[in-house]
C-alpha cells in the first residue's frame, strides 16, 4: 500500500496481529475488526484485558463498537479531518517524542523553495497543472536534492502503483542535503507540518466529522499519554479507510501521527493493515496487479529506458536497500526464463511486457464499454456485483467476445448474460449478447496445497485435505496446463515475438491423475536459489551477475536450507513471544518491520518494557526477539562514507534501511499523485463543501467522463437535495465480499438471509420507512430494493451546522444463490483513489424511499426521471441530459 510505502519504505503492515496485546493503546479505524477479522480481534480483547484503551472510530455502533473502550462516531468520509487534528493536538501541546522524531524522521529535513501549501494555494499543492489534471512534483523535493521520478514514472506523466518509498531517490550517502536539527527552519518538514494541520482544531474536527469536541479531545489524549518511551500505540485499518478517493492520504495521516508519537517498529505499536482474504497481501506481494512485478519492482514502461541498465537507473535508488534493485530484477528475469537469460540480451529483459497507460481495473471497464477489449478471465473475483456501478461492468462484459470465469459456483459474472437486472428491465437481451461464456470450475484452498500470505505478511502454508471433484481445478493448474499449451502451439514459431513464452522455465513436477503441478516447487523458485542449485537463504545473497535465481526477492529465505519454512508450526508455548517458528514473515522472517527504531541512538531499548532488538555491543551485531531489521553486523555510530551507495549509505542511527534517507517519511517528497501531506477532502459525492478550502474534492482523484457513470449533484448544487444521504457500504461475518462463498452455502445465507438497509429511528420517521419493510435506495446510478432495519447503530450527526443521516448497506447480495438481494454496489460510482486506482464505496449519496423499487423496463426509467429532475436544477431549471458527467472542484 503507497500510503505505508511511501511512509516507511513497504507496503506491508508494519506489526504482526498478536502483538496487539503488548499495545498500551488501540484505534480500530476503517474497519469493524470483531466481525469481519474475528480471529485476530481475540489479540485486541487481550491487550484491553491487560490495562489498554480501545477506541473504535466509525460511522456505524458495530459489535467492534461494543468491545471498544469508546466508540467515537463520525461521517463517513471525514476521516482526514479527524486524525489531521490528532496531528495538529500533538504539536500544539507539545506532545511528540523528541528524540524519535529528531532522529528518525525526515521533520528536520528543508524543503524546496519552490513548494506551496495547500494553506497557500486554498486546497491546492504547487505545481497542479489543471489542463492535465495532474501535479509536477518536482516542487516538492528535499531543497538542494537532484530531481528524479519514484520509479521512473512522473517523468512519463504516468498512473500507477508508487508503494516503493524512496524507490528512485538519489541522494548522497544516505542524507538528505539541508537539515535543522532545531526543526526551526520554516521551510523545514516539522514547520511545515505544523503550519499544514494548524486549522485541524477540535472545534473544526467536530463540526467537520459529526462527533463531540470533548470526544476528540479524549481520544487525543488518550492516544498521546499511552505512547512515547514507556509505552506504544496501534493503528488497526482495512478498507473503510482504503477505498475513498483520499484512501492512500488516509494512511499516510495515520502514518504521520505514528512517527511524531515513536509508534513505528516498536512492541505493541505500528499500523496493522487488515487484509480481507486469506492471501490479499500475497497478490500484491506476487502481483495480481498490471503496474509492478513481484517485490514491488517496477513494471517497464513503452518508454526506452535505454535496455536493462536504463531501468535499473531509473528505478532504483542510489542508498538504502532499493540501491540493490538491479539484483532484485536480474535474479527475477533469470527465475523465468533461466538458461535463456545472459548478460549478452541482458537477461531477456526485451521479453517484460510493457505498459503505456492506466491498465487498471476501472479502466479496462471503460475500455469493454468502448468495444477495444476482445477478452476477459475473471478469476476469483465477481464484478457484476462486487465492482462499482454494477450495471456499467455488465455492459462491459457484453460487448466482450469471449469471458472465461473461474469460480466455484455460477455467480453474477458467468450468468450476466441471461441473469441480470439488465436483462430484466430490457436493456440487454441473451439473443443479441455476442459474448462467449466459459465457465472453469474452481478447487477450494481445502483441495489444493500451497501458501497463504496474511495480513502480517506472514506466508502460512495450507496442506490439501481433499482431492477436487469432477473439473474442479486449482488455478496452479489452470494456468500452469494453460502455459504448456501454449508452449506446445508455439514451439515451432519463428515470430520473435514468441520467444518470451518458447523460453519461459516451465518445468514443474507434478502427481496424480490430473497432474497437479508441485505448489512447494513453486514457492522454493519464488525463494531462489544459486548457480550451484543451493536454495538461497536471504535477498541479501542476490546479485545482479545472473548467478542467482528468485521469483520474489522479498520472499527469499522462505524455503532456506531446502525447508519449506511456510509450513512450520512450533507451538507458542516451545519459542519466543514473537514466534518465529511458525511460518515465515517478509522480509527474513522479520515480524515488527523497522524495529531498529524500538532502541535509541546508541542501540539501547527505548525501555526495558519495550524492549524489542538492541546492539549487542560484546557480540558486535543486532539481537532481541525479532529478528532485526537492519544490517545486524551495522553499529549504531556507523557514519557513512562519502561514496557510499547501498545499504552501505544508511547510517547506523537511520532504522528505515528501505528509503533513500534511511528516515521514517512524515513528508512525502516523491511517490505520491496526489500531494506530500494529507489534505481534507470532501468525497466526490458528500452533501457538502469543503469548510477548509475553495478546492472541494481531491483535485487528483481520478474520473473519467463515461455516460455510464453519472455523478449525484453535490454540496451545494441545484439538484443535491434529490440525493441527501451519506451512503457507506460494508462487511458482515456471516458472508464473504461478493458472496460467491457464502450465499450458495445453506447455514450462512440461514444466519444473514436478506439483504438489508440500516437507517436510524428519526430517518425511518422522515421517510416513512418501516422496521422489516421495504425501502428503495437510488443514486443517479441505479436503485436497489432492501429490507429495512431500523436502529440507532446508524447515527446522524451534525457536521457543517446541519444535521446529515446516513445510510448503511452491506455488499454480499446479487441475484445467483440460496439468498438473493440488491447489489450495493449498483449504487456506487467509479472515480477512483489516484495512487492505486481503487473505488470509493465507503462515503456516496443517495436518496432512500419506503417500498420495492420498480421492475423490469420501469427500473431505469425510474433511474433516470429522478437524475433528470436533480441535473435539471443543477442546470438552473435548464435540462441536462444525463450523459453530462462534468467533474465536480
Amino acid at each position: 500500500m503507497p500510503g505505508l510505502g511511501t511512509s516507511f519504505g513497504r507496503g506491508g503492515a508494519t506489526d504482526y496481529q498478536q502483538d496487539l496485546q503488548n499495545a498500551d493503546v488501540i484505534t480500530i479505524m476503517g474497519s469493524n475488526m470483531a466481525e469481519n477479522h474475528p480471529v485476530g480481534f481475540q489479540w485486541v480483547l487481550e491487550a484491553r484485558e491487560r490495562g489498554a484503551t480501545v477506541v473504535h472510530v466509525d460511522p456505524r455502533f458495530t459489535r467492534t463498537s461494543a468491545m471498544a473502550t469508546k466508540h467515537i462516531g463520525l461521517r463517513a468520509g471525514s476521516d482526514i479531518a479527524f486524525l489531521g487534528g490528532v496531528v495538529n493536538y500533538i504539536l500544539e501541546n507539545d506532545r511528540w517524542f523528541d528524540d524519535y522524531v529528531r532522529n528518525y524522521t525526515n521533520a528536520r529535513v528543508i524543503i524546496g523553495e519552490q513548494f506551496a501549501d495547500t494553506e497557500d494555494l486554498d486546497g491546492l499543492f504547487s505545481g497542479w497543472d489543471p489542463a492535465q489534471g495532474q501535479y509536477d512534483t518536482t516542487t516538492w523535493q528535499y531543497s538542494g536534492m537532484p530531481v528524479h521520478g519514484a520509479a521512473g514514472q512522473r517523468e512519463l506523466g504516468f498512473k500507477g502503483e508508487q508503494s516503493h518509498g524512496a524507490h528512485g531517490a538519489h541522494l548522497k550517502h544516505g542524507e538528505p542535503p539541508d537539515e535543522d536539527w532545531n526543526l526551526e527552519h520554516p521551510r523545514c518538514v516539522f514547520q511545515i507540518v505544523k503550519r499544514h494541520f494548524a486549522r485541524y482544531t477540535p472545534e473544526f474536527v467536530a463540526d467537520a466529522c459529526g462527533c463531540t469536541v470533548e470526544e476528540f479531545l479524549w481520544y487525543a489524549e488518550e492516544l498521546c499519554r499511552n505512547s512515547g518511551r514507556e509505552r506504544t500505540g496501534m493503528f488497526c485499518y482495512a478498507v473503510g479507510w482504503t477505498q475513498h478517493t483520499v484512501g492512500v492520504q488516509l494512511i499516510r495521516t495515520a502514518a504521520i501521527i505514528q512517527l511524531l508519537l515513536g509508534n513505528i517498529g516498536r512492541p505493541g505499536g505500528g499500523i496493522l493493515a487488515l487484509r480481507g482474504h486469506a492471501s490479499i497481501q500475497g497478490s500484491t506481494d506476487i502481483p495480481t496487479l498490471y503496474n509492478i512485478l513481484p517485490g514491488y519492482l517496477t513494471m517497464p514502461h513503452t518508454d526506452d529506458y535505454g535496455g536493462l541498465d536504463g531501468y535499473i537507473e531509473r528505478t532504483s535508488s542510489t542508498t538504502g536497500w532499493w540501491g540493490k534493485a538491479d539484483a532484485y530484477i536480474v535474479s527475477l528475469l533469470k527465475a523465468w526464463w533461466g538458461a535463456a537469460a545472459t548478460p549478452e540480451n541482458e537477461f531477456c529483459f526485451s521479453y517484460l511486457p510493457r505498459i503505456d497507460d492506466d491498465n487498471s481495473n476501472y479502466w479496462t471497464v471503460g475500455q469493454m464499454l468502448e468495444g477495444n477489449v476482445q477478452g476477459y478471465i475473471v478469476a476469483g473475483e465477481n464484478p457484476a456485483v462486487g465492482s462499482a456501478n454494477g450495471k456499467a461492468q455488465r455492459l462491459g462484459l457484453a460487448n466482450l467476445d469471449w469471458l472465461v470465469v473461474r469460480d466455484f459456483v455460477e455467480i453474477e459474472t458467468a450468468a450476466f448474460w441471461y441473469d441480470s437486472p439488465e436483462i430484466e428491465s430490457g436493456e440487454l437481451r441473451t439473443e443479441e449478447i455476442a459474448t462467449e461464456v466459459f465457465f472453469m470450475p474452481a478447487a477450494s484452498h481445502l483441495e489444493k496445497d500451497g501458501s497463504f500470505t496474511n495480513t502480517q505478511r506472514l506466508l502460512q502454508w495450507h496442506f490439501k485435505a481433499v482431492e477436487p471433484k469432477h473439473d474442479c481445478r486449482s488455478e496452479l493448474w489452470f494456468y500452469f496446463h494453460l502455459g504448456k499449451m501454449l508452449k506446445e502451439k508455439l514451439k515451432e514459431s519463428q515470430d520473435p515475438r514468441d520467444l518470451p513464452i518458447q523460453d519461459l522455465t516451465w518445468a514443474y513436477p507434478t502427481s496424480g491423475q490430473i497432474e497437479e503441478p508441485s505448489a512447494e516447487a513453486v514457492l522454493a523458485e519464488i525463494n531462489g536459489w544459486d548457480d550451484t542449485g543451493q536454495a538461497l537463504a536471504a535477498y541479501k545473497l542476490l546479485k545482479a551477475d545472473g548467478t542467482t535465481a528468485c521469483g520474489c526477492w522479498i520472499y527469499c529465505g522462505v524455503f532456506a536450507d531446502e525447508e519449506n519454512k511456510a509450513a512450520r508450526k512450533k507451538p507458542h508455548w516451545e519459542q519466543g513471544y514473537t514466534a518465529l517458528e511458525w511460518a515465515w514473515a517478509w522480509p527474513a522472517n522479520r515480524r515488527i518491520l523497522y524495529n531498529r527504531a524500538s532502541a535509541d541512538l546508541d542501540g539501547k531499548p527505548w525501555s526495558e518494557r519495550k524492549e524489542l532488538v538492541w546492539w549487542d555491543a560484546a557480540e558486535k551485531k543486532w539481537t532481541g526477539h525479532d529478528t532485526p531489521d537492519f544490517d545486524e553486523e551495522k553499529p549504531p555510530d556507523y557514519t557513512p562514507a562519502d561514496d557510499a551507495e547501498g545499504p552501505d549509505a544508511i547510517a547506523g542511527s537511520h532504522p528505515f534501511i528501505m528509503q533513500a534517507d534511511g528516515l521514517g517519511w512524515i513528508y512525502v517528497p516523491q511517490g505520491l499523485e496526489d500531494g506530500p501531506l494529507p489534505t481534507h477532502y470532501e468525497p466526490h459525492e458528500s452533501p457538502f463543501g469543503n469548510a477548509l478550502y475553495r478546492q472541494r474534492a481531491n483535485p487528483r482523484r481520478q474520473v473519467n467522463d463515461m455516460a455510464e457513470d453519472p455523478y449525484n449533484p453535490v454540496a451545494d448544487e441545484g439538484g443535491s437535495e434529490l440525493y441527501p444521504y451519506v451512503l457507506t457500504t460494508y462487511r458482515l461475518t456471516e458472508h464473504h465480499t461478493a458472496g460467491g462463498m457464502s450465499r450458495f452455502i445453506g447455514y450462512l445465507s440461514e444466519l444473514q438471509p436478506a439483504m438489508f438497509v440500516e437507517v436510524h429511528p428519526d430517518l425511518a420517521r422522515d421517510r416513512g420507512l418501516e422496521h422489516g419493510g421495504w425501502a428503495t435506495i437510488a443514486t443517479a446510478r441505479s436503485a436497489i430494493e432492501a429490507r429495512v432495519l431500523v436502529t440507532d447503530r446508524m447515527r446522524p450527526v451534525r457536521s457543517n451546522g446541519r444535521t446529515v443521516h446516513q445510510v448503511g448497506l452491506p455488499y454480499h447480495w446479487g441475484s445467483r444463490g440460496l439468498t438473493t438481494g440488491g447489489a450495493a454496489n449498483e449504487l456506487a460510482h467509479m472515480k477512483l483513489d489516484p495512487n492505486v486506482q481503487i473505488q470509493e464505496v465507503k462515503a456516496l449519496t443517495c436518496d432512500i424511499r419506503p417500498g420495492r423499487r420498480p421492475r423490469g423496463p420501469a427500473l431505469p426509467a425510474f433511474v433516470a426521471e429522478l437524475r433528470a429532475r436533480a441535473y435539471a436544477e443543477r442546470a438552473g431549471g435548464k435540462h441536462v441530459e444525463p450523459s453530462d458527467t462534468r467533474k465536480t472542484g
